[in-house]
Protein backbone atom coordinates (compact mmCIF):
# COMPACT_ATOMS: atom_id res chain seq x y z
CA UNK A 1 0.00 0.00 0.00
CA UNK A 2 1.18 3.69 -0.78
CA UNK A 3 -1.50 5.72 1.41
CA UNK A 4 0.37 7.95 4.26
CA UNK A 5 3.92 6.83 2.60
CA UNK A 6 6.09 9.76 2.63
CA UNK A 7 8.46 9.83 -0.27
CA UNK A 8 11.47 12.10 -1.18
CA UNK A 9 12.59 12.73 -4.93
CA UNK A 10 16.42 12.73 -5.91
CA UNK A 11 16.42 14.51 -9.40
CA UNK A 12 13.29 16.51 -10.69
CA UNK A 13 13.77 16.17 -14.77
CA UNK A 14 11.32 14.41 -17.00
CA UNK A 15 11.08 10.91 -15.68
CA UNK A 16 10.01 13.08 -12.23
CA UNK A 17 6.71 14.37 -13.52
CA UNK A 18 5.29 10.72 -13.82
CA UNK A 19 7.06 9.04 -10.08
CA UNK A 20 6.15 12.28 -8.00
CA UNK A 21 2.55 12.18 -9.65
CA UNK A 22 1.69 8.48 -9.81
CA UNK A 23 3.01 8.60 -5.76
CA UNK A 24 0.46 11.59 -4.82
CA UNK A 25 -2.45 9.64 -6.83
CA UNK A 26 -1.73 6.50 -4.79
CA UNK A 27 -2.11 7.90 -1.40
CA UNK A 28 1.71 8.45 -0.99
CA UNK A 29 2.78 11.97 -0.18
CA UNK A 30 5.98 13.91 -1.37
CA UNK A 31 7.60 15.61 1.42
CA UNK A 32 10.99 17.06 0.15
CA UNK A 33 12.35 17.04 -3.55
CA UNK A 34 16.60 18.16 -4.76
CA UNK A 35 17.88 18.67 -7.73
CA UNK A 36 21.09 19.76 -9.12
CA UNK A 37 19.78 22.23 -11.86
CA UNK A 38 19.55 25.79 -11.00
CA UNK A 39 16.81 25.98 -13.32
CA UNK A 40 14.47 23.71 -11.14
CA UNK A 41 16.05 24.85 -7.39
CA UNK A 42 13.35 27.00 -6.01
CA UNK A 43 10.22 25.27 -8.21
CA UNK A 44 7.13 24.28 -6.14
CA UNK A 45 6.82 20.11 -7.28
CA UNK A 46 3.45 21.18 -8.38
CA UNK A 47 5.26 23.54 -11.24
CA UNK A 48 6.92 20.26 -12.48
CA UNK A 49 3.73 17.87 -12.23
CA UNK A 50 1.83 20.26 -13.85
CA UNK A 51 -0.21 20.33 -11.32
CA UNK A 52 -1.90 23.07 -8.20
CA UNK A 53 1.10 24.13 -5.94
CA UNK A 54 1.86 21.74 -2.90
CA UNK A 55 4.22 24.02 -0.98
CA UNK A 56 7.19 21.45 -1.37
CA UNK A 57 10.15 23.27 -2.65
CA UNK A 58 12.76 21.78 -5.21
CA UNK A 59 16.08 22.45 -2.72
CA UNK A 60 19.67 22.10 -3.88
CA UNK A 61 21.07 18.55 -4.18
CA UNK A 62 24.01 19.53 -1.57
CA UNK A 63 21.57 19.79 1.07
CA UNK A 64 19.84 16.02 0.47
CA UNK A 65 21.42 14.29 3.51
CA UNK A 66 20.10 17.42 5.89
CA UNK A 67 16.82 16.99 4.56
CA UNK A 68 16.97 13.25 4.85
CA UNK A 69 18.05 13.21 8.24
CA UNK A 70 15.01 15.88 9.19
CA UNK A 71 12.21 14.78 7.08
CA UNK A 72 13.08 10.94 7.26
CA UNK A 73 11.06 9.46 4.75
CA UNK A 74 9.67 5.76 4.12
CA UNK A 75 11.49 5.89 0.81
CA UNK A 76 14.03 8.11 -2.14
CA UNK A 77 12.80 7.73 -5.56
CA UNK A 78 16.37 8.66 -7.44
CA UNK A 79 15.50 10.04 -11.17
CA UNK A 80 19.07 10.80 -12.18
CA UNK A 81 21.44 9.12 -14.41
CA UNK A 82 21.91 5.39 -16.04
CA UNK A 83 25.24 4.32 -14.63
CA UNK A 84 25.53 3.22 -10.85
CA UNK A 85 28.83 5.71 -10.55
CA UNK A 86 26.96 8.52 -11.66
CA UNK A 87 24.14 8.26 -8.74
CA UNK A 88 26.45 6.19 -5.95
CA UNK A 89 26.74 9.87 -4.35
CA UNK A 90 23.00 9.61 -4.03
CA UNK A 91 22.46 6.20 -3.04
CA UNK A 92 25.12 6.19 -0.67
CA UNK A 93 23.45 9.26 0.71
CA UNK A 94 20.91 7.06 1.24
CA UNK A 95 22.08 4.08 3.14
CA UNK A 96 24.55 6.31 5.32
CA UNK A 97 21.15 8.06 6.80
CA UNK A 98 19.02 4.42 6.81
CA UNK A 99 16.86 6.03 4.36
CA UNK A 100 15.14 3.00 1.65
CA UNK A 101 16.10 4.10 -2.16
CA UNK A 102 14.53 3.01 -5.36
CA UNK A 103 16.07 4.03 -8.26
CA UNK A 104 15.92 4.66 -12.30
CA UNK A 105 19.36 3.86 -12.93
CA UNK A 106 19.72 0.89 -15.04
CA UNK A 107 23.21 -0.05 -14.24
CA UNK A 108 21.27 -0.52 -10.67
CA UNK A 109 19.10 -3.07 -11.73
CA UNK A 110 21.58 -5.40 -11.30
CA UNK A 111 24.81 -3.89 -11.11
CA UNK A 112 26.93 -7.35 -9.34
CA UNK A 113 27.74 -7.79 -13.04
CA UNK A 114 29.46 -4.56 -13.88
CA UNK A 115 30.58 -2.76 -11.02
CA UNK A 116 30.91 -4.84 -8.01
CA UNK A 117 32.91 -2.92 -5.58
CA UNK A 118 30.73 -0.18 -5.32
CA UNK A 119 27.48 -2.11 -5.29
CA UNK A 120 29.10 -3.98 -1.64
CA UNK A 121 30.03 -0.74 -0.49
CA UNK A 122 26.37 0.23 -1.10
CA UNK A 123 25.35 -2.75 0.06
CA UNK A 124 27.40 -3.45 3.79
CA UNK A 125 26.37 1.23 4.26
CA UNK A 126 22.72 -0.37 3.57
CA UNK A 127 22.82 -3.42 5.91
CA UNK A 128 24.63 -1.46 8.44
CA UNK A 129 22.09 1.23 8.68
CA UNK A 130 19.00 -1.06 8.28
CA UNK A 131 17.46 0.27 4.58
CA UNK A 132 17.16 -1.37 1.50
CA UNK A 133 18.75 0.34 -2.11
CA UNK A 134 17.78 -1.09 -5.84
CA UNK A 135 17.14 -0.58 -9.46
CA UNK A 136 13.87 -0.70 -11.13
CA UNK A 137 11.86 0.47 -14.13
CA UNK A 138 10.73 -0.11 -17.64
CA UNK A 139 13.01 -3.61 -17.68
CA UNK A 140 11.99 -4.46 -14.29
CA UNK A 141 8.44 -5.96 -16.38
CA UNK A 142 9.14 -5.83 -20.20
CA UNK A 143 13.08 -7.68 -20.14
CA UNK A 144 12.38 -9.24 -16.67
CA UNK A 145 9.50 -10.58 -14.95
CA UNK A 146 7.80 -11.05 -18.46
CA UNK A 147 10.25 -13.31 -19.61
CA UNK A 148 10.67 -15.55 -16.38
CA UNK A 149 6.90 -15.95 -16.74
CA UNK A 150 6.95 -17.30 -20.35
CA UNK A 151 10.54 -19.61 -18.98
CA UNK A 152 7.75 -20.84 -16.40
CA UNK A 153 5.23 -22.19 -18.70
CA UNK A 154 7.73 -23.51 -21.31
CA UNK A 155 8.31 -27.53 -20.71
CA UNK A 156 12.49 -26.80 -21.53
CA UNK A 157 14.55 -23.92 -22.83
CA UNK A 158 17.46 -24.19 -24.92
CA UNK A 159 17.78 -19.61 -25.94
CA UNK A 160 16.18 -16.37 -24.67
CA UNK A 161 16.90 -13.54 -27.20
CA UNK A 162 15.39 -10.06 -26.80
CA UNK A 163 15.22 -6.80 -28.28
CA UNK A 164 13.56 -3.66 -27.26
CA UNK A 165 13.86 -0.19 -29.00
CA UNK A 166 13.31 3.49 -26.97
CA UNK A 167 13.73 6.76 -28.43
CA UNK A 168 16.62 8.87 -26.23
CA UNK A 169 14.65 11.79 -26.71
CA UNK A 170 12.14 10.77 -24.12
CA UNK A 171 15.18 10.43 -21.01
CA UNK A 172 17.16 13.24 -21.05
CA UNK A 173 20.58 14.61 -22.59
CA UNK A 174 22.43 12.05 -20.08
CA UNK A 175 21.05 8.63 -21.69
CA UNK A 176 21.47 10.24 -25.18
CA UNK A 177 25.31 10.82 -25.07
CA UNK A 178 25.73 7.41 -23.48
CA UNK A 179 24.21 5.91 -26.10
CA UNK A 180 26.21 8.04 -28.66
CA UNK A 181 23.86 9.99 -30.10
CA UNK A 182 25.34 12.93 -31.90
CA UNK A 183 28.90 11.25 -32.32
CA UNK A 184 30.65 11.27 -35.64
CA UNK A 185 30.77 6.90 -36.95
CA UNK A 186 34.52 8.09 -35.80
CA UNK A 187 33.98 9.16 -32.57
CA UNK A 188 31.26 6.88 -31.56
CA UNK A 189 34.54 3.81 -32.31
CA UNK A 190 36.56 5.49 -30.38
CA UNK A 191 34.28 6.56 -27.38
CA UNK A 192 31.53 3.91 -27.13
CA UNK A 193 32.19 0.49 -29.42
CA UNK A 194 36.23 0.19 -28.28
CA UNK A 195 34.97 -0.08 -24.81
CA UNK A 196 34.02 -3.66 -26.07
CA UNK A 197 36.70 -4.69 -28.39
CA UNK A 198 38.55 -5.95 -25.44
CA UNK A 199 39.68 -9.55 -24.33
CA UNK A 200 37.25 -11.39 -21.30
CA UNK A 201 40.63 -10.87 -18.81
CA UNK A 202 40.98 -6.96 -19.82
CA UNK A 203 36.83 -6.89 -19.37
CA UNK A 204 37.56 -8.32 -15.97
CA UNK A 205 39.68 -6.18 -15.29
CA UNK A 206 37.80 -2.84 -15.81
CA UNK A 207 34.73 -4.16 -14.63
CA UNK A 208 36.78 -4.52 -11.42
CA UNK A 209 37.99 -1.00 -11.62
CA UNK A 210 34.47 -0.11 -11.36
CA UNK A 211 34.88 1.83 -15.30
CA UNK A 212 33.18 -0.29 -17.02
CA UNK A 213 30.29 1.36 -18.92
CA UNK A 214 27.83 -1.65 -19.29
CA UNK A 215 24.96 -1.82 -21.84
CA UNK A 216 21.44 -2.28 -20.28
CA UNK A 217 20.65 -5.77 -21.50
CA UNK A 218 24.66 -6.37 -19.48
CA UNK A 219 22.39 -5.58 -16.54
CA UNK A 220 19.36 -7.39 -17.61
CA UNK A 221 21.37 -10.46 -18.38
CA UNK A 222 22.64 -11.06 -14.91
CA UNK A 223 19.31 -10.03 -13.24
CA UNK A 224 17.54 -12.68 -15.43
CA UNK A 225 20.32 -15.86 -14.57
CA UNK A 226 19.90 -14.37 -10.96
CA UNK A 227 15.72 -14.47 -11.24
CA UNK A 228 16.30 -18.57 -13.10
CA UNK A 229 18.58 -19.23 -10.67
CA UNK A 230 21.23 -19.86 -13.95
CA UNK A 231 24.85 -19.73 -13.11
CA UNK A 232 26.82 -17.17 -16.01
CA UNK A 233 29.94 -18.78 -17.28
CA UNK A 234 30.68 -16.05 -20.04
CA UNK A 235 29.20 -12.86 -20.98
CA UNK A 236 30.42 -10.36 -23.93
CA UNK A 237 28.64 -7.36 -25.03
CA UNK A 238 29.01 -5.54 -28.88
CA UNK A 239 27.87 -1.65 -29.63
CA UNK A 240 27.18 -0.77 -33.10
CA UNK A 241 26.60 2.87 -34.43
CA UNK A 242 22.73 3.31 -35.47
CA UNK A 243 21.99 6.10 -38.65
CA UNK A 244 19.57 8.06 -40.19
CA UNK A 245 19.33 8.54 -44.41
CA UNK A 246 17.87 11.77 -43.55
CA UNK A 247 19.30 14.96 -40.66
CA UNK A 248 17.25 14.45 -37.61
CA UNK A 249 16.48 17.07 -34.55
CA UNK A 250 17.23 16.40 -31.04
CA UNK A 251 15.60 19.00 -28.56
CA UNK A 252 17.34 16.95 -26.10
CA UNK A 253 20.81 17.40 -27.59
CA UNK A 254 20.48 20.59 -28.76
CA UNK A 255 21.38 19.94 -32.13
CA UNK A 256 20.77 18.55 -35.66
CA UNK A 257 22.13 15.30 -35.87
CA UNK A 258 22.79 15.08 -39.42
CA UNK A 259 23.13 12.35 -41.80
CA UNK A 260 26.37 10.47 -41.16
CA UNK A 261 26.08 11.37 -37.58
CA UNK A 262 25.23 8.69 -34.80
CA UNK A 263 21.50 8.55 -33.86
CA UNK A 264 22.56 5.81 -31.20
CA UNK A 265 23.11 2.66 -30.90
CA UNK A 266 22.31 -1.42 -30.77
CA UNK A 267 24.14 -3.04 -27.84
CA UNK A 268 23.85 -6.74 -28.11
CA UNK A 269 24.69 -8.96 -25.35
CA UNK A 270 25.53 -12.84 -25.12
CA UNK A 271 25.77 -14.75 -22.01
CA UNK A 272 26.74 -18.66 -21.61
CA UNK A 273 25.52 -20.77 -18.56
CA UNK A 274 26.12 -23.49 -16.74
CA UNK A 275 23.10 -25.17 -17.40
CA UNK A 276 23.34 -24.73 -21.18
CA UNK A 277 21.01 -21.61 -21.72
CA UNK A 278 21.61 -18.54 -24.01
CA UNK A 279 20.59 -15.24 -23.74
CA UNK A 280 20.93 -13.40 -26.71
CA UNK A 281 19.75 -9.82 -25.92
CA UNK A 282 19.46 -6.43 -27.60
CA UNK A 283 18.95 -2.90 -26.53
CA UNK A 284 18.27 -0.09 -29.47
CA UNK A 285 18.62 3.01 -28.21
CA UNK A 286 18.79 6.17 -30.42
CA UNK A 287 17.03 9.32 -31.64
CA UNK A 288 14.00 8.20 -33.32
CA UNK A 289 12.64 9.31 -36.96
CA UNK A 290 9.25 9.97 -38.18
CA UNK A 291 8.13 6.17 -38.60
CA UNK A 292 10.09 4.83 -35.71
CA UNK A 293 8.44 3.64 -32.67
CA UNK A 294 9.03 1.80 -29.44
CA UNK A 295 8.82 -1.88 -29.73
CA UNK A 296 9.48 -4.89 -27.27
CA UNK A 297 10.19 -8.82 -29.20
CA UNK A 298 11.29 -11.54 -27.40
CA UNK A 299 11.45 -15.68 -28.18
CA UNK A 300 11.67 -18.36 -25.46
CA UNK A 301 13.37 -21.14 -27.52
CA UNK A 302 12.69 -24.57 -26.51
CA UNK A 303 9.67 -26.85 -26.15
CA UNK A 304 7.43 -24.47 -27.63
CA UNK A 305 9.05 -21.93 -28.98
CA UNK A 306 7.33 -18.43 -27.40
CA UNK A 307 7.20 -15.20 -28.90
CA UNK A 308 6.23 -11.98 -27.14
CA UNK A 309 5.60 -8.73 -28.88
CA UNK A 310 4.81 -5.52 -27.49
CA UNK A 311 4.54 -2.38 -30.25
CA UNK A 312 4.68 1.02 -28.81
CA UNK A 313 4.88 0.49 -25.00
CA UNK A 314 4.42 4.07 -23.26
CA UNK A 315 7.85 3.41 -22.04
CA UNK A 316 8.34 6.21 -19.60
CA UNK A 317 5.32 6.14 -17.91
CA UNK A 318 5.59 1.95 -17.70
CA UNK A 319 8.86 2.81 -16.15
CA UNK A 320 7.66 5.53 -13.34
CA UNK A 321 4.84 3.54 -12.98
CA UNK A 322 6.90 0.03 -12.12
CA UNK A 323 9.12 2.41 -9.65
CA UNK A 324 6.07 3.33 -7.65
CA UNK A 325 4.26 0.03 -7.50
CA UNK A 326 7.78 -1.60 -6.34
CA UNK A 327 8.02 1.03 -3.27
CA UNK A 328 6.59 -1.49 -0.82
CA UNK A 329 8.59 -4.45 -1.84
CA UNK A 330 11.76 -2.25 -1.11
CA UNK A 331 10.55 -1.28 2.29
CA UNK A 332 9.73 -5.11 2.85
CA UNK A 333 12.48 -6.24 1.48
CA UNK A 334 15.62 -7.37 3.81
CA UNK A 335 18.57 -5.03 4.27
CA UNK A 336 21.22 -4.16 1.70
CA UNK A 337 21.30 -3.54 -1.71
CA UNK A 338 18.76 -6.18 -2.84
CA UNK A 339 17.89 -6.49 -6.54
CA UNK A 340 14.26 -7.01 -8.01
CA UNK A 341 14.93 -10.30 -8.49
CA UNK A 342 14.82 -11.29 -5.18
CA UNK A 343 12.00 -9.09 -4.29
CA UNK A 344 9.03 -11.00 -6.07
CA UNK A 345 6.42 -10.71 -8.77
CA UNK A 346 6.09 -6.88 -10.00
CA UNK A 347 2.41 -6.22 -8.64
CA UNK A 348 -0.08 -2.76 -9.06
CA UNK A 349 -0.61 -0.86 -5.62
CA UNK A 350 -3.89 -1.30 -4.82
Amino acid sequence: MMKDLKIFQYGCGKMSVYTMRYVTENGGKIVGAVDINPNVIGKDIGEIMETEKTGVIVEDAKKAEELLNELKPDCVIVTTMSLLEDVKDALLTCAKCGINAITTCEEAFYPMNSNPNLTKKIDALAKENNCTITGSGYQDAFWGNLITTLVGSSHNVTKIKGSSSYNVEDYGIALAKAHGAGLTKEEFEKDVAAMDEISDEERRKIIESGKYQPSYMWNVNGWLCDKLGLTVVGQSQKCVPQFNDYDIESSTLGMTVKTGMATGMSAVVTTKTKEGITLETECIGKVYNKDEFDRNEWTVYGEPDTTLVIEKPNTVELTCATIVNRIPDVIKAEAGFVPTSRMGELKNII
